[in-house]
C-alpha cells in the first residue's frame, strides 16, 4: 500500500469562540482505517460535515491527528508537527476545490509555477522555464499561457493551471477535494478526462473527495462512504453502486439523480458531455 491509516481520529473545536464561549470539540474523524493502493482512485463520499475533507487534510499533514497512525510507503509519518508532517509527506499534494484561491492574482502563471520549482531547488532559470512550458502543455494549455494572469482564465482552465503547479513538484498521490465543483457538464467532463490522462502519464494515485455520485461511480476503483466521521462502507465501486449494504449508502444513492441520460461521460479522450 502506498498510503495507510489505522484507527485515525481527529477532534476539532474545544476552544473559546465567539463572545469567549467554549466551543465543544467535534469528533471530525472517528477511528478511521483505510489503505490507498498505488495507482488507484479511491473516492470519499458523504454529506457536508461528514469528515471527508478533514480526513484528507489529516492524511496530507495540514491537520494534526488526535490518535492513530499514518504510513507512507510503510514509513510512519504521523505524530509530527504540521511543518514536519508536510515535509515528510511531500509525495502527497492537495488540490483544493477553489482553484483561484491557490494562485497569486498579481503574479503571472509562469512566475507562480516557476516559484514552486525554485523553492524545491531548481536554480537554473532556463530549466525552470522549459519545465513550466512542458507542464502547461501536458495539462492542455498553450505554453504561452505562462505570460497570463489568473483572472484571464476560465474556471476549467484555472484547474489545469493548479494541476500543472502541483505536478511540477512530482507528487505520487493527489488528494482532490471536489475538483469539478462549480463547473458545467462539458467542462466537468473535460477536467475528469484530464485527470484520468494525467494519472496514466505521471503514474498518480488519487484520493477523490466528492459528493457527486455520478462522477464517483464513473471515475472510482473503490468508494468509501463517510457518516459523522466514520467510514461506514468501503467497497469496489461497481459492487457498492450495484448492491449497497449500509442504510446510509442506500439513502445517498436513492437521493442522487440516476446515472443514465444526460450525465458526464468520464472516459479518456472524449472531453464531452453525454446526450
Amino acid at each position: 500500500m502506498i498510503l495507510s491509516a489505522r484507527n485515525l481520529s481527529v477532534s476539532l473545536g474545544g476552544q473559546r469562540g465567539f463572545l469567549r464561549k467554549t466551543v465543544a470539540p467535534v469528533q471530525a474523524v472517528d477511528d478511521v482505517s483505510l489503505d490507498l493502493k498505488e495507482g488507484e482512485i479511491l473516492s470519499l463520499v458523504g454529506e457536508s460535515g461528514s469528515g471527508k475533507t478533514t480526513l484528507g487534510r489529516t492524511l496530507l499533514g495540514l491537520q494534526r491527528e488526535k490518535a492513530g497512525e499514518i504510513r507512507l510507503d510503510g514509513k510512519v509519518v504521523s505524530g509530527l508537527a504540521p511543518e514536519a508532517a508536510r515535509v515528510a509527506r511531500r509525495a502527497i499534494q492537495y488540490v483544493h476545490q477553489d482553484a483561484g484561491a491557490a494562485l497569486d492574482p498579481w503574479w503571472s502563471i509562469g512566475r507562480t509555477l516557476a516559484e514552486g520549482l525554485l523553492i524545491h531547488g531548481v536554480r537554473n532559470a532556463v530549466e525552470r522555464k522549459e519545465r513550466v512550458a512542458a507542464m502547461l502543455k501536458a495539462v492542455g494549455l498553450d505554453p504561452d499561457s505562462a505570460r497570463r494572469y489568473p483572472h484571464e482564465f476560465s474556471g476549467g482552465q484555472l484547474r489545469r493551471v493548479v494541476l500543472a503547479r502541483i505536478l511540477l513538484l512530482r507528487p505520487r498521490i493527489l488528494i482532490l477535494d471536489e475538483p469539478t465543483s462549480g463547473l458545467d457538464m462539458s467542462v466537468q467532463a473535460t477536467v475528469l478526462n484530464l485527470l484520468l490522462e494525467l494519472r496514466e502519464q505521471f503514474s498518480l494515485t488519487y484520493l477523490f473527495i466528492s459528493h457527486d455520485l455520478s462522477v464517483v461511480e464513473r471515475l472510482s476503483d473503490r468508494v468509501a462512504i463517510m457518516l459523522r466521521g466514520k467510514i461506514v462502507e468501503m467497497r469496489p465501486a461497481k459492487e457498492l453502486f450495484a448492491q449497497p449494504t449500509h442504510e446510509y449508502t442506500r439513502v445517498l444513492l436513492d437521493a442522487a439523480p440516476r446515472l443514465t441520460g444526460r450525465r458526464v461521460v468520464a472516459s479518456v479522450g472524449t472531453g464531452v458531455a453525454a446526450n
